[in-house]
């Protein structure tokens, strides 16, 4: 890459730096451990879906280097326990902080909320813009990528999919 390390006073410590940015903070779902999640017993019996977004999601493509960039929507059908409501993004950003493609982030967001929610009934969309489709390549600036996960009663129940659909899309950043 040609550049000066030893003599720029610019770019002296400039590897230093970009590593801990990678350890740190850009990847820090690969070097840290995953969040603390509380849940609560479902004490109620709540018997209906509820969701959570939209969640900032702030990955990097494991291919090409480049930020992805969206937003998430998870959906539960609990079970015999809830998950604290900040969990979700703190599962989701754990999740989206490291390199990787977007359909084994979705995956792996949807596989933690089974753990922590202890239910088998989860809704994981996942909407984002590739930079390495934006800054580079074709340089496409009008393209989403779009992922999805129904698990449970979100695959089985075409009623309670289209409730979770309906829901995400009168949550903000959504017009009706």
């Amino acid at each position: 890459m040609v550049i000066n390390t030893t003599d720029d006073h610019n770019t002296k410590a400039t590897a230093h730096r970009v590593a801990k940015m990678f350890v740190h903070e850009i990847f820090r779902g690969r070097y840290y451990p995953p969040p603390e999640v509380t849940s609560f017993p479902n004490a109620k019996e709540y018997d209906q879906i509820y969701v959570s977004g939209p969640m900032s999601i702030n990955s990097t493509c494991a291919h090409h280097f480049q930020p992805i960039t969206g937003q998430a929507y998870v959906g539960v059908f609990p079970g015999k326990r809830v998950v604290g409501l900040s969990k979700f993004n703190r599962i989701v950003d754990w999740i989206a902080s490291r390199p990787q493609i977007q359909e084994e982030m979705t995956t792996q967001i949807a596989d933690a909320l089974q753990e922590y929610a202890q239910t088998t009934h989860i809704a994981v969309v996942v909407k984002a813009e590739h930079h390495c489709m934006t800054h580079r390549g074709v340089r496409e600036h009008e393209s989403d990528m779009t992922t999805a996960i129904m698990l449970g009663a979100f695959k089985e129940d075409p009623a309670t999919r289209d409730e979770f659909y309906k829901i995400c899309m009168s949550m903000k950043g959504h017009s009706s």
